[in-house]
């Protein structure tokens, strides 16, 4: 799952902005919207809100966004900016390093690649200072969806209006590398905690937000695989296009899991799930509190990957990686499970690194296999996705060549 921030500025065509970021998110990414003060005229930030159930910035100087610089941590997160609509004037402060609004600024921070999507008038568009400045950042490497030619909003008929959403969407695409890699492979990913119920009110549980396991569904998703999401309880909405099975508890999560993975060529067990559970289950009532101490005898749960690794015996299928949240020497308890629970990759990571692990939107991970140790420095989860299902395709072609390609 890619990170896109979507920059719609001040013109007619902002209307189909709303299908863009629609349209990004079936394909399996996550949007970020940002309106100009202009673009808020002709569409209700509200609008973006419900669309992509993130808030819009609106303002460089929003009170509270200011205190963490939110321009710039936006710009080291991001996989793409994309402007669409493009108008004359948002052109003209990108190429000339004017940086008075949200939108303009986080340009000039982002290292992510630039797609600009043009709307304007057809005089507009072929003004000497228009195509100079599209030249210029051309030169620089940004990259254009050419506008399309027809009746105008003005009422003038010519080349200037917004291309279509979905030219815009295949655009975004193919800058993010948009493969059918994984066309005809079926991939089960798991994502966030399990809950262990104590009784109707309080359950055991742990801090897991899910963005890991999402972040490897969309990135599947986005390659072609058809991917089953079993996910534990997490408020973040799930990426576009995966089948969701929602699931609790570990017992759900093992059942949910082992059902599936017959039929997977890849297991992803990103979630983390409850090492213990409560002895005979959760309480019918309410446990009462008492002055007096609360004793809970726990048991363990399954191992879901040790399971899966015991019922594919020597087997290629299917592929199996695990996620190791270690405190300490991470990689190397990751390779000991990868002894002990006959598995082809674990992904660890020491979570407590600062910006690494739970509720974190980056993650700095140690990709453990056969072959030996990968370090990856901190990055953008939707990067590690990216490194991880790298992986996984070249563990399918080794494992299970063309006849399941």
């Amino acid at each position: 799952m890619s990170l896109i921030a979507l920059g719609v500025t001040g013109g007619i065509g902002a209307y189909k902005a709303v299908e863009i970021a629609r349209g990004l998110q079936q394909a399996g990414h996550d949007v970020q919207a940002i309106m100009t003060r202009s673009a808020r005229k002709f569409v209700g930030e509200v609008t973006f809100e419900a669309i992509t159930r993130r808030r819009v910035v609106v303002d460089q100087f929003a009170r509270g966004a200011n205190a963490d610089i939110e321009h710039i941590a936006l710009a080291s997160s991001i996989d793409l900016l994309l402007v669409a609509p493009a108008t004359a004037n948002t052109i003209g402060r990108f190429a000339n390093g004017i940086a008075d609004d949200f939108l303009s600024s986080l340009y000039l921070a982002t290292r992510a690649p630039v797609l600009m999507a043009p709307a304007m008038n057809t005089q507009m568009w072929e003004h000497a200072a228009v195509v100079e400045n599209l030249a210029t950042l051309a030169a620089r490497g940004v990259r254009f969806v050419e506008p399309g030619e027809g009746y105008l909003a003005c009422g003038w008929i010519g080349k200037g209006r917004l291309a279509e959403p979905d030219a815009v969407v295949a655009a975004a695409q193919a800058i993010l590398g948009g493969t059918r890699s994984l066309a005809g492979r079926t991939i089960v990913v798991t994502a966030g905690p399990t809950c262990e119920d104590l009784d109707p009110v309080r359950f055991i549980g742990n801090r897991s937000s899910g963005r890991m396991g999402f972040a490897l569904a969309a990135e599947a998703a986005r390659r072609g695989a058809t991917v089953v999401l079993v996910a534990g309880p997490t408020p973040l909405p799930p990426p576009a296009g995966p089948e969701l099975v929602r699931v609790r508890s570990a017992a759900e999560m093992h059942a949910a899991v082992v059902e599936r993975a017959t039929a997977a060529d890849c297991v992803i067990m990103a979630a983390a799930v409850a090492d213990y559970t409560v002895e005979g289950g959760p309480s019918a009532d309410k446990r009462k509190k008492t002055d007096e101490p609360m004793s809970l005898r726990l048991v363990r749960t399954t191992d879901i990957l040790a399971d899966l690794g015991r019922r594919r015996g020597g087997g290629a299928r299917p592929v199996l990686v695990g996620f190791a949240a270690e405190t300490g020497d991470a990689a190397g308890r990751a390779r000991e499970k990868l002894r002990t629970k006959h598995v082809d990759l674990i992904v660890a990571n020491d979570v407590t690194r600062p910006g690494a692990g739970f509720e974190a939107d980056t993650n700095e991970v140690t990709l453990v296999d056969e072959a030996g140790d990968e370090r990856l420095t901190l990055r953008p989860k939707s990067a590690v996705a990216r490194a991880v299902l790298d992986r996984v395709e070249a563990l399918l072609a080794r494992s299970q060549p063309a006849a399941r390609a």
